[in-house]
C-alpha cells in the first residue's frame, strides 16, 4: 500500500506529542512485526524496531477523549480511532496485522468490489459456483434459514448496483466525536476501549493503514473493503471509529432516511459483510434494512 510520512516514530522521543502539537496521555506505539512499545513520559525509551502502525492510549477511553485529539488530524496527519484491548483475542499486537500485504484503496471500485462479492454469494447459494465445489453453504454450515430469494429480497441474482447519496447530513466529525463517546461508556461493542491515533489520508484508509485482517475469512485484501468504506464517506458522511480484531464500527452522518434508501445500503452491507444478515439478528435484507440502516447512526460490521 502507498503509504504516507509517519510521524509516529517523533512519539519515541516525545511521548507527549509536542513536537506534534499535541498532549498525549501515556500511551505505547504498535509496530509492524505485532510489538507493543511502551512510551516514558521523559522520552528515553529505546523506541520500536520497526515502522509503527498505530498509537494507543495506556488508560481507558472516556467521552471528550475523542474531540482532544482532533487536533492531531491537521498538525500530523493523524486520524483519531478507538481500539478494544479487552476482547477475546486480545489488544492490537495480538491481532496479526498484515500492512506489507494490503494494496491502495484508491486502486479499487467500490461497485466492482461489492458487485463481486454479491455475485459470489449468489453463485454459491444458487448452486451455479462449479468452480469452487469444496464451497459450503451458509444453509450448510450455520443451519436452516431462509431461502436465498427470501433472504436478499427485495432483489434477486443481479447485483443491483450502489445506493444513492444522501443528502442533508450531520456534520462528519462532530458525528463520529458523539459516536466515540458514546462507545467509550460501558455497555457497547467494546469491552475495553482506548483512544488510538494511525497516520492515513483518510478515515476510510485506517484499516488498511494498519493492515487490519478482521474480514480475513472474507476478504483477504481490505483495501478493497477501504474503497467501498471511500464510497460511503463521500455519499453518507461515514467516519471508521471504532475496530476490534474483528469488528469495524462506524458513526454515519447521513443515514437513509426512506425504506427504500435503506434496502438499497442493505444490499451492500450485504455484500461487504454477510455475516451481519447471515449470523445476525435480522436474518433478511429488509428486516436488516429496517432495524440497522434506517435512520442509524452507527454502522457495525462483524467477521465470522
Amino acid at each position: 500500500m502507498a503509504t504516507l510520512p509517519n510521524p509516529l516514530p517523533k512519539l519515541a522521543a516525545d511521548p507527549s506529542g509536542h513536537t506534534l502539537g499535541l498532549e498525549l496521555p501515556a500511551g505505547r506505539l504498535i509496530d509492524a512485526v505485532g510489538t507493543s512499545h511502551a512510551l516514558e513520559a521523559t522520552g528515553d525509551g529505546d523506541g520500536p524496531l520497526h515502522d509503527p502502525l498505530l498509537w494507543h492510549a495506556d488508560g481507558p477511553a472516556a467521552p471528550g477523549g475523542w474531540a482532544a485529539l482532533e487536533p492531531a488530524r491537521r498538525t500530523s496527519g493523524l486520524l483519531p480511532l478507538l481500539i478494544d484491548v479487552g476482547g477475546g483475542q486480545g489488544a492490537p499486537e495480538d491481532w496479526e496485522l498484515l500492512p506489507d500485504e494490503v494494496s491502495y484503496p484508491g486502486d479499487h471500485d467500490a461497485d466492482e468490489v461489492l458487485a463481486e462479492f454479491w455475485d459470489a454469494y449468489a453463485a454459491d447459494e444458487l448452486g451455479a459456483d462449479e468452480d469452487r465445489p469444496g464451497m459450503r453453504t451458509v444453509a450448510e454450515v450455520f443451519g436452516e434459514q431462509g431461502t436465498y430469494e427470501e433472504t436478499v429480497a427485495p432483489f434477486g441474482p443481479a447485483w443491483p448496483g450502489l445506493a444513492p447519496a444522501t443528502e442533508h447530513g450531520a456534520d462528519p466529525e462532530a458525528c463520529a466525536a458523539e459516536t466515540a463517546d458514546s462507545l467509550a461508556d460501558s455497555g457497547s461493542w467494546l469491552k475495553e476501549p482506548r483512544l488510538a491515533l494511525v497516520p492515513a489520508r483518510r478515515s476510510a484508509d485506517i484499516p488498511a493503514a494498519i493492515g487490519w485482517s478482521g474480514p480475513l475469512n472474507h476478504e483477504a485484501d481490505v483495501a478493497r473493503l477501504c474503497a467501498v468504506l471511500r464510497s460511503w464517506e463521500d455519499r453518507f458522511g461515514i467516519r471508521v471509529v471504532a475496530l476490534t480484531f474483528d469488528r469495524l464500527i462506524v458513526s454515519v452522518a447521513a443515514p437513509p432516511t426512506t425504506r427504500e434508501e435503506a434496502e438499497a445500503v442493505a444490499a451492500e452491507h450485504f455484500a461487504f459483510c454477510p455475516d451481519n444478515i447471515t449470523q445476525g439478528h435480522h436474518e433478511t435484507l429488509r428486516a436488516y434494512a429496517e432495524h440497522e440502516v434506517l435512520g442509524r447512526r452507527t454502522w457495525s460490521f462483524w467477521w465470522d
